[in-house]
């Protein structure tokens, strides 16, 4: 079971402004972005209050510097001390670093705090996912979103975010000292903002596309790779490496070539800021020689303006600048907030009283994927309380969609399924998530120990309540580990056969205690060694249980209480494994053949 993910503020409309394609996962709009970054901050209020205060007085110890050397200028042409005045600079730069430094770790703690929780919203909303919208959407997508993405928002956090902070901050309180030193050196100096304005008015719309294609970029890299990787054993067994090398390449390539453009535009920005920076700077000297030649301004004043304007030089740049990691953080930020706003809201998950065995009954199913076939046709079933129905056909019959309507994992397109007679957009909690346990033949080990692993299905079970449930699936293979139950599996850990793999998806089976079970090919992986022990374990996990199986060896449809035989979507034999063989018809015939492998 996983956490309930958090609650959603926007609506649907708002928070998936930006989907290009119903394969691709929503993006955001940037103002539902902030927002939720508003509304993480006022969370953090305490680091946030704590940031603002050092990054102010960081900003304001960086102007003493230039105020003490034009009084050291105009102490040198007075022909006065100058020891007092060292002394302060000293102080001042130390002072300053000490505040940088203080504002930075502030700033860094505040982001890495927005962060985490970012990062924690789209997980537990990824974990959420309805099964259909996972099996819609591109895998790539979903990986560049929990990899690169999170990897771009965190990367400026950490070093972008102070960054700019202390740059908004320099600027203003820079602004306000030449200001307060002499009004007409800081219009001077503001002749320049035009042209710093014409930059941006020139960077500003190209950069936000470029960026975006960059991250769609990414995306298809992602997607061309993994699938490349998932299916490398079909591709070769195909010889297809050649035809799938040459398309990983080619979005390889298209992702180059958005991040060449991103740099040749990022290289134009920065002659047109050099060219900004050089108006400003000869204003201020310019005006600041007639001011001392008429004696309205001293020498030492003139400086101090124009190392004022000169420390503008770094954090203007780091301002405009940044805004290409601006640009690509936020095109990243919006893509993670349009993973967190997906509608279909996480509910608290209702555990069914443990014992009850309802019945399940599927009435009417028909479903097709898009535009597809129909996949299934008015299949009419009903399990008993307690029942175990074998679902059997050949390859493409539709056995794989059928268990996944009555697990809930698809919603099918035409008819219901009803437990106990209560239709299940009723039930309470998640639906039909809650009432049943869906194992089919792809089981992850996760990284941690075996106990751990056993304990996702009842966080709260016992050492021995974990041991019995290995026992009673069979899994004799645990006495052999270094630390048994306490032995790390998964990533980094001791290895599991898929038939060790399969025995812990049944032990986990065992624990969650589901009124109803679906096995979806579940000994499918067993090989013909591992088999009959495998049966035996899906047998004793499901023992009482109202329990429909796939069953990818009819040995398994022998001991089923009733066989339903599935063709081309429809329900076409049912009855018990005697009288179907009897019958002589399509399940005789299956079974003919499976004697005679």
């Amino acid at each position: 079971m996983t956490a309930e993910a958090p609650q959603r503020e926007a609506t649907t409309a708002e928070a998936t402004a930006g989907s290009a394609s119903p394969d691709l996962l929503p993006t955001a709009t940037g103002r539902r972005a902030a927002r939720v970054v508003g509304r993480y901050a006022r969370d953090s209020r305490g680091v946030a209050v704590t940031a603002a205060v050092v990054s102010v007085a960081s900003a304001a110890a960086g102007l003493i510097a230039p105020a003490v050397l034009g009084r050291l200028v105009d102490a040198v042409t007075d022909g006065g001390a100058v020891g007092g005045y060292l002394l302060a600079l000293a102080g001042a730069a130390v002072l300053a670093a000490v505040l940088v430094g203080l504002s930075a770790v502030a700033i860094s703690r505040l982001g890495e705090a927005l962060l985490a929780r970012l990062r924690e919203a789209v997980v537990a909303r990824v974990l959420h996912l309805h099964t259909a919208t996972l099996d819609r959407v591109r895998p790539g997508d979903l990986l560049s979103r929990v990899g690169d993405d999170v990897a771009r928002v965190s990367e400026s956090v950490t070093t972008g975010l102070p960054e700019v902070i202390g740059a908004v901050l320099a600027v203003l309180l820079t602004l306000l000292g030449l200001g307060v030193l002499d009004g007409r050196l800081a219009l001077a100096g503001l002749l320049a903002l035009p042209a710093y304005g014409l930059a941006l008015r020139w960077y500003l719309p190209r950069s936000g596309p470029v960026y975006a294609r960059e991250r769609r970029a990414v995306g298809d890299r992602a997607d061309a790779l993994l699938g490349a990787v998932q299916g490398a054993d079909t591709i070769r067994a195909h010889a297809r490496s050649a035809p799938h090398a040459a398309e990983v390449a080619r979005r390889s390539a298209a992702a180059r070539d958005v991040g060449v453009g991103v740099f040749r535009l990022y290289t134009d920005f920065g002659w047109r800021m050099n060219r900004s920076e050089y108006l400003g700077l000869a204003a201020v000297l310019a005006v600041g020689f007639l001011l001392a030649r008429s004696g309205a301004a001293t020498v030492g004043e003139v400086t101090t303006a124009a190392l004022l304007f000169h420390r503008l030089f770094a954090p203007l740049g780091t301002l405009l600048f940044s805004f290409d990691e601006v640009q690509a953080a936020g095109a990243a930020l919006v893509r993670l907030v349009g993973v967190v706003d997906l509608p279909d809201a996480a509910v608290v998950p209702q555990r069914p009283a443990a014992g009850s065995r309802p019945a399940v009954e599927l009435r009417g199913i028909g479903h097709r994927y898009g535009d597809g076939p129909a996949v299934l046709a008015d299949v009419d079933l009903r399990l008993a309380p307690g029942e175990r129905v074998a679902l059997v056909g050949a390859s493409g019959a539709g056995k794989t969609t059928l268990a996944a309507v009555l697990a809930g994992a698809v919603d099918p397109s035409v008819g219901e399924v009803l437990v106990d007679g209560v239709p299940a957009r009723a039930l309470p909690g998640r639906g039909l998530r809650d009432q049943v346990a869906l194992v089919s033949q792809e089981v992850h080990v996760f990284a941690g120990t075996l106990a751990d692993d056993l304990r996702l299905a009842r966080p709260g079970a016992t050492d021995d309540e974990v041991r019995a449930a290995l026992e009673l699936v069979g899994a004799r293979w645990v006495a052999a580990l270094p630390d048994g139950t306490a032995t790390r599996v998964g990533e980094g850990g001791t290895a599991l056969t898929p038939a060790g793999a399969q025995q812990l998806a049944l032990a986990r089976l065992v624990l969650a205690d589901p009124p109803v079970a679906v096995l979806d090919e579940a000994t499918a992986e067993a090989g013909s060694t591992g088999a009959r022990d495998l049966e035996e374990a899906a047998f004793a996990a499901t023992a009482g249980r109202t329990t429909l199986v796939v069953a990818h060896r009819l040995t398994q449809a022998v001991r089923a209480d009733r066989v339903v035989v599935l063709d081309a979507g429809r329900v076409v034999e049912e009855g018990t494994h005697a009288d179907l063989v009897a019958a002589g018809g399509r399940y005789a015939a299956l079974w003919a053949a499976w004697r005679g492998r």
